[in-house]
């Protein structure tokens, strides 16, 4: 698996070994999941208006900067850090 980037256009490529598709798509899915594009494409399917561009972008940024404050923190030993994902649900 690797990504190639010539300018705008990102090349996405997945391995398929011993014929094993469905785990070639399950690397394939995780890789877009973690890359932001299934959030660009809803993001796209739809016309947005500049204002509601600019306040999403907005919100965006507040919720990147949180969480940079809230892994400093942890860090940092001021928070705790969070456990497995079990007890959270």
């Amino acid at each position: 698996m690797s990504t190639y980037s010539k300018g705008e256009i990102t090349i996405v490529q997945i391995v398929v070994r011993d014929n094993n598709v469905e785990q070639a798509l399950k690397a394939l899915k995780k890789k877009m999941q973690r890359e932001g594009t299934f959030r660009e494409m809803k993001r796209r399917n739809h016309y947005e208006k500049p204002s509601e561009k600019k306040a999403r972008q907005k919100a965006e940024a507040i919720r990147r900067a949180r969480k940079l404050a809230r892994k400093r923190a942890q860090r940092e030993g001021l928070l705790p850090k969070r456990g497995g994902g079990s007890a959270r649900r």
